[in-house]
């Protein structure tokens, strides 16, 4: 089996077409910083002999060119480098979530939401260091490394093989050193800070009850202690990138004296003029600053293959256990005008386990039948824990199950699950609001929708009047429904709903947030706005006799 991590850092990289105008541009950008400095010597050295100006315009041009040529290829160079990698974080970012959606939301509920998130954009942000940090720089330094000194040693080759000595042993003790200064630190970035913004995450979400009970004190300790680690690594690995490029430039001026020293007998014995004795001397320079890019790389390569591997394993490799999965052959969903008749035998189903823990999965439905007639209403009750809102998750497929399931006499299972949720909608018991206005809140459920069918589903949930007390379907509703009621809340989940026009609905505790006094008035409107459909109340609580055609009561399971 391949590894997820190396197969997720060969995806970072672009396609050959994609990153050679990067490499090609690199190498131009740090070529012509090598050919100034060489130019540069040659030209200060040759003017210093006040030879006529004839003689040194070529070197003038080139110093100019050089210097003009690098700037340019360098801003060409990140241009070209930096659309091919973003264009290949947005394919593994939609990657990713191509991943998820199969089994998502119950194959990722154990999953903290602030690391996902982390996961999902702070560590595929960091794999554009690949091909960044790390293929086109390496690249671009090897070729130009090979040139340059190719090069001194057509002049001198002792020269030559005294900066290559100084090179090898100056990059690798580099390499050791960094290494050993900054692995650690750079292995516990990227999942230090997937935790931090977890545990932002959950403190800004829970931040009302832990005020309540007086517990803000210790989370806001906890993200502290967390930033501090963070804040230290980040330290260690900051000290080793300067360390790094410290030692490089030592590296650069024990090239420039090995360099002088082999040079010299050349220039005693006039085998080489001066201005060539200059260019020796300080091209090394330049070629020690080319060589600084690999320890850079290294380094970037380290914290890319920790985020890599965060990023390869954000979404379980296999399906897990209790998720269902597309059929080779999807059936054909049930067709006609009427709602589908739901019918369940021997139904068993219960939560994913959890990739560490083994064995069988728990049940918590155990030899369910359950009967929905088209048009019919029924109320299924039980106490907390029974699962009630399994059957839920199992009645819009994202949770699989043993036994029989048919919606119109179609085996559910042999559906493809996004045929089964255009068939059957689930209004949750906390539903998901985004931040944004009321028809954004809408018009997700169906694009197309105008503002007057807006208005009509909002006045048949009972919302009309309150949106336009708020000033119409511009009205925002908060991050997650703060600014509205939970009643509320549940409406315009119903309002969505009805917008996608689902035949079978399943409501679940939606009068879980109202008061009591509230709640029957409530679920009389919800019933009354979903006339026409076949409905399937959950709730703890009993409601109306003249609500519902039927009560079905679930009872605890401890079957394994």
């Amino acid at each position: 089996m391949p590894d997820p991590t190396r197969a997720m850092l060969r995806s970072a990289v672009p396609s050959f077409g994609r990153l050679l105008p990067a490499v090609l541009f690199g190498i131009a950008s740090a070529g012509s910083s090598v050919a100034l400095l060489a130019c540069s010597a040659w030209l200060i050295a040759r003017a210093a002999e006040q030879p006529p100006v004839l003689y040194l315009s070529v070197a003038i041009v080139g110093v100019r060119a050089f210097a003009l040529g690098r700037a340019v290829f360098r801003y060409l160079e990140r241009l070209s480098g930096h659309d091919a990698s973003f264009r290949q974080l947005a394919a593994i970012r939609t990657g990713v979530f191509e991943r998820m959606l199969p089994i998502a939301p119950d194959g990722l509920a154990a999953t903290r939401r602030g690391d996902l998130l982390a996961r999902f954009v702070g560590d595929v942000d960091e794999l554009q260091n690949v091909p960044l940090r790390v293929v086109q720089p390496v690249i671009s330094a090897i070729v130009v490394l090979a040139v340059s000194v190719v090069g001194v040693a057509l002049i001198a080759p002792a020269s030559a093989a005294a900066v290559l000595a100084c090179l090898v042993v100056g990059v690798g003790a580099t390499l050791l050193v960094q290494r050993w200064a900054a692995v650690r630190a750079e292995r516990t970035l990227a999942p230090l800070r997937g935790e931090l913004q977890a545990a932002v995450v959950e403190h800004v979400q829970a931040l009302e009850v832990l005020v309540a009970f007086d517990a803000a004190g210790a989370g806001r300790e906890r993200i502290e202690a967390i930033g501090a680690r963070l804040a230290r690594a980040s330290r260690a690995r900051a000290a080793a990138t300067g360390a790094a490029s410290a030692a490089m430039t030592a590296v650069g001026g024990i090239a420039v004296a090995s360099s002088l020293a082999a040079a010299a007998p050349l220039l005693e014995s006039s085998r080489i003029d001066g201005p060539t004795f200059a260019v020796l001397c300080l091209v090394p320079l330049a070629i020690a600053e080319v060589a600084s890019a690999l320890p850079l790389a290294a380094s970037a390569m380290r914290l890319a293959r920790s985020s890599a591997d965060r990023v390869a394993r954000a979404v379980p490799a296999a399906v897990p256990d209790g998720i269902p999965t597309m059929p080779a052959a999807p059936a054909e969903p049930p067709g006609g005008n009427a709602p589908p008749a739901v019918s369940l035998r021997g139904v068993r189903a219960g939560w994913p386990a959890q990739p560490d823990e083994g064995g069988a999965r728990p049940w918590v439905l155990d030899a369910l039948d359950l009967d929905l007639a088209p048009g019919e209403r029924v109320l299924v009750q039980g106490d907390s824990g029974v699962g009630k809102t399994t059957l839920a998750h199992v009645l819009v497929r994202f949770l699989d199950y043993e036994g029989s399931y048919r919606l119109g006499g179609v085996e559910a299972s042999t559906l493809d699950p996004h045929d089964v949720r255009l068939l059957v909608g689930l209004v949750e018991q906390r539903p998901w609001l985004f931040d944004e206005d009321v028809r954004q809140n809408l018009v997700f459920a169906r694009d197309t929708a105008t503002d007057d069918e807006l208005l009509e589903v909002l006045e048949r949930v009972g919302l009309r009047d309150w949106v336009a007390e708020r000033g119409g379907l511009d009205a925002r509703v908060g991050e997650r429904g703060m600014l509205v009621s939970g009643g509320q809340a549940q409406r315009i989940a119903l309002a969505r709903a009805m917008l996608a026009d689902f035949p079978v609905l399943v409501l679940d505790e939606p009068t879980a947030n109202v008061d009591a006094d509230r709640a029957d008035a409530l679920l009389r409107d919800l019933l009354a706005a979903a006339s026409g459909r076949s409905v399937l109340l959950i709730s703890h609580a009993d409601s109306p006799p003249d609500l519902v055609d039927r009560v079905v009561t679930l009872a605890a399971t401890v079957a394994p």
